[in-house]
């Protein structure tokens, strides 16, 4: 009887699946718990932000007008630079208005003296009637001459005083401090008072407003989550601000008011801050986001963004490490991110463990190795 004895090829081929069949001594055990990365949840007071975007606008902002007719002799100021209330911006030309002023004190000269004679007149007149030296009706003809004369100086003095004002007018002034913007005119230009056009803009840009608009439904919800006491009332009512580069405004603001009313167009609610602005950085018409506090979450859970995942409908989830070691899929609802963390508001307790390392390791029911690696979630 012959023996078989293997080739070479046969013995490879013997130990190959062999090799299938039974696990390489040495190698990783594939039914070991995988190691993980886990931090024990917590509940603590959280501080609850919101970013809202709006634009930047002056706190104070006038427009330039002239008060009378005439042409523009000159223009008075640098475009672009600051400007002082009550100085010169336009000069327009004041002839006419000088002639009128003259006029009206020439007219006042001449009532006044009216009235001086009218006068005399009625205290001779006072005393004659008492001697009966003049009729009564005389005398009071005579008195009511004067009376007149007199009432004719007041309305000379109100013409006199007009006309001072016109020639002032003449001299357009800048009605707020602030910084100026372009001129709409050039000397030789035609104006005339209260046109609708202006000649000039002033802002003052000392403070700046932020208008931002909150959608009505988030505030209810906060208003309903602070009504069973889950959030409290904002600890400031200082806000940030971040320009449209990304970089953060060093001055904080404050809240200065909440609209009342609804748009009905937006559903949203306006919101006013305002900022100091001394080196001028801050422009009218800038697009910026405000960063508020709306309330404090009296007991919130963070779990960091990296533990979160998502199912295939959208909802948030975590790992669990259960009491037997292994890992259990959690539906959670979140509300909002604080910084680089979920809020959650429901599905977590404090003192469970969430994984947020080694996921990739993790299937539902599996057996884990946990590691703390944070002993809370903040």
């Amino acid at each position: 009887m012959r023996r078989f004895i293997p080739t070479g090829g046969a013995l490879a081929l013997a130990l190959l699946l062999s090799a299938c069949g039974a696990k390489a001594p040495g190698g990783p055990d594939p039914n070991a718990p995988a190691p993980v990365g886990v931090i024990v949840v917590r509940t603590e007071p959280v501080n609850l932000t919101m970013e809202l975007s709006g634009r930047t606008s002056a706190s104070l902002v006038s427009e330039v007008r002239p008060q009378v007719n005439g042409v523009i002799k000159a223009r008075l100021f640098q475009e672009g630079s600051n400007v002082r209330a009550g100085q010169a911006l336009y000069q327009i030309d004041p002839a006419t208005y000088r002639a009128s002023l003259d006029s009206a004190n020439a007219a006042l000269a001449q009532a006044q003296a009216t009235a001086t004679s009218a006068k005399l007149k009625a205290d001779r007149y006072k005393e004659l009637v008492a001697i009966n030296a003049v009729s009564k009706q005389d005398n009071d003809d005579a008195q009511a001459a004067s009376q007149s004369a007199a009432a004719n100086v007041q309305a000379q003095r109100a013409a006199v005083q007009q006309a001072r004002i016109n020639l002032d007018y003449t001299k357009v002034a800048a009605p707020v401090s602030g910084r100026i913007g372009k001129s709409s005119v050039t000397p030789g230009a035609l104006v005339t008072a209260n046109q609708v056009e202006p000649l000039a803009t002033v802002q003052n840009l000392d403070t700046i407003y932020v208008d931002v608009t909150q959608s009505a439904a988030d505030l209810l919800k906060l208003r309903a989550a602070m009504a069973k006491g889950a959030v409290g009332p904002p600890t400031s009512a200082q806000v940030r601000l971040i320009l449209e580069d990304g970089s953060l405004y060093p001055i904080a603001g404050r809240l200065a008011f909440s609209d009342i009313t609804v748009d009905a167009g937006t559903g949203s609610v306006g919101l006013r801050a305002v900022f100091p602005n001394p080196n001028g950085v801050l422009l009218p018409g800038l697009y910026v986001r405000a960063r508020l506090d709306q309330g404090v979450a009296t007991s919130g859970i963070l779990v960091p963004q990296p533990g979160v995942s998502r199912d295939p409908k959208g909802g948030a989830t975590v790992y669990v490490v259960g009491a037997d070691g292994k890992a259990q899929l959690r539906p959670i609802s979140v509300s909002r991110t604080v910084g680089d963390k979920w809020l959650v508001t429901a599905g977590l307790k404090a003192g469970e463990r969430v994984i947020v390392e080694g996921l990739q390791k993790v299937r539902p029911g599996g057996a884990v190795k946990p590691a703390v690696i944070g002993a809370t979630a903040r």
